[in-house]
């Protein structure tokens, strides 16, 4: 069987190679230590005790997307709450069972370990 690229080669201007997957990784370098959250939160009208209720609608639209693209492709959630947890493991279990085709998987909630932002305030200033 001849490839598409040899069939209509006089009809291809050119091809692109790419890898079939990518994992993104990285920071926001402006928020990702505490002076420059406090910083953002400040620049924005946000104290800093409000960050929990300012993070939540980004918590329930991801949490939603990720439902629904769950739903759509007949894959669940996992929620994992122990540490120690070989991710890699349980992917490699649910390809055993489904079968090695393109796809969404599995898709796995975690609370990675991290630094966090701790707001405080100086009770000897408060009302200053």
């Amino acid at each position: 069987m001849k490839l598409l690229t040899e069939t209509y080669a006089k009809e291809i201007a050119f091809s692109i190679s790419c890898f079939d997957r990518l994992i993104i990784t990285g920071t926001l370098p402006e928020i990702s230590y505490d002076a420059g959250m406090t910083n953002y939160l400040y620049q924005n009208g946000i104290k800093i005790f409000d960050y929990p209720k300012f993070a939540e609608p980004f918590k329930e639209s991801i949490r939603a997307n990720a439902e629904l693209i769950a739903k759509e492709h007949g894959a669940e959630i996992e929620f994992i709450r122990k540490s120690g947890v070989r991710k890699e493991s349980i992917i490699s279990k649910k390809i055993e069972q489904r079968g090695n085709h393109p796809g969404i998987v599995h898709i796995i909630s975690v609370m990675e370990i991290c630094n966090t932002f701790k707001p405080w305030h100086d009770k000897d200033t408060i009302g200053v």
